[in-house]
């Protein structure tokens, strides 16, 4: 794996966290209900300060703020990565 590969990798493994699955809920939201089913909370996404292993549910501070706010970045990048990528570990 190359050095560019690893870093799209990992990009795609902190998207994750934020990417709606089929039911609309996002691993950083943890098993809260209202970010997946009320409309009015559907499209808010909170940056937090860390990220529980197993689940992906967002813990510590939930605002724009620190080094989760680059996942808008990494977001912005993705159009520009070639069609190939790297599937995460275990696929």
């Amino acid at each position: 794996m190359t050095l560019g590969e690893a870093a799209r990798n990992l990009a795609h493994r902190l998207q994750s966290l934020f990417l709606p699955d089929g039911a609309g809920r996002r691993p950083s939201n943890g098993t809260e209900q209202r970010y997946a089913a009320d409309p009015h909370w559907r499209e808010l996404i909170l940056f937090y300060e860390y990220f529980h292993a197993d689940t992906g549910r967002g813990c510590g501070a939930s605002h724009q703020t620190g080094w989760t706010a680059m996942i808008a970045d990494l977001m912005n990048l993705e159009p520009h990565w070639t069609s190939r990528k790297p599937g995460f570990v275990g696929e």
